[in-house]
């Protein structure tokens, strides 16, 4: 009963704080409490709680602290535009920029490489956005 008791009051931090860790103990007070209630000793209780928890800690928690770090990429504003396709308007060519229809708004262009020409109703990918000119291959 008592290693229960250690699970909840391990668990409340857990749920508080949200650091895993404390859930990794809460989870080998249970694996005391399960040994405790297939009749193991106390010490055999202590060892697998010591056991599972370190463990989980070792495993388990290079495992979170690499997910916790990526978390989703959202790209937005300029950054979401970057690599998508888009179709020209107005003829680029090395003299200057051109126009293209990228995500429904008109942008100026210009060509990543100076000797391409890319005429009207190609389509285009944009590479990068300087300014309010997205530069296109």
């Amino acid at each position: 009963m008592w290693w229960l008791i250690a699970a909840v009051g391990l668990g409340i931090p857990l749920v508080v704080t949200a650091m895993p860790e404390f859930g990794m103990l809460a989870v080998g007070a249970v694996a005391g409490a399960v040994t405790a209630g297939v009749g193991g000793g106390t010490v055999l209780q202590f060892l697998v709680f010591a056991a599972v928890s370190v463990a989980l800690i070792a495993v388990v928690r290079p495992i979170a602290n690499r997910h916790r770090g990526q978390g989703p990429h959202l790209a937005s504003g300029v950054d979401a535009l970057k690599g998508r396709s888009a179709t020209v308007l107005e003829r680029i060519d090395a003299d200057g920029g051109g126009r293209i229809k990228l995500a429904g708004e008109v942008w100026s262009a210009r060509a990543l490489d100076s000797g391409q020409i890319y005429e009207p109703g190609q389509q285009v990918d944009v590479v990068e956005i300087e300014g309010a000119t997205a530069v296109v291959i």
